[in-house]
């Protein structure tokens, strides 16, 4: 597994960086995790931090500096993040080749090896 554990497109970094500057975050880190929840199992979660922690990867695209944790690592591995716009507005989409399952919403999702906690739509 190599140290960039999930790949951003140009188009997400750019949103990215407006939200960031939107929200007077400018400077901070990208954090992209996995919790248990959703229809599927697991859900992404994505926000801004301000510390490196010890069990933390810590890798740089397009300028955004983003940390997965260790644990979420195998997960995420090769998901790739984008933004697309379209006529109803804008979003993320996320493409992970570990999911095996994933739900219409497309926020959740398992895998082959981490189940998470189901809910209800």
């Amino acid at each position: 597994m190599s140290n960039e554990v999930v790949i951003l497109t140009e188009a997400a970094a750019l949103h990215i960086k407006e939200m960031m500057k939107h929200n007077e975050e400018e400077g901070a880190l990208l954090r992209v995790s996995v919790k248990g929840g959703g229809c599927s199992g697991l859900s992404y979660g994505m926000g801004f931090d301000h510390e490196v922690k010890e069990n933390d990867l810590h890798f740089e695209q397009y300028g955004i500096q983003i940390l997965v944790d260790k644990e979420d690592a195998p997960i995420l591995n090769g998901t790739k993040i984008d933004y697309k716009q379209s006529m109803m507005g804008g979003g993320f989409t996320i493409e992970n080749p570990n999911a095996i399952a994933s739900c219409g919403c497309g926020s959740s999702f398992r895998t082959a090896t981490a189940a998470g906690s189901p809910e209800e739509c």
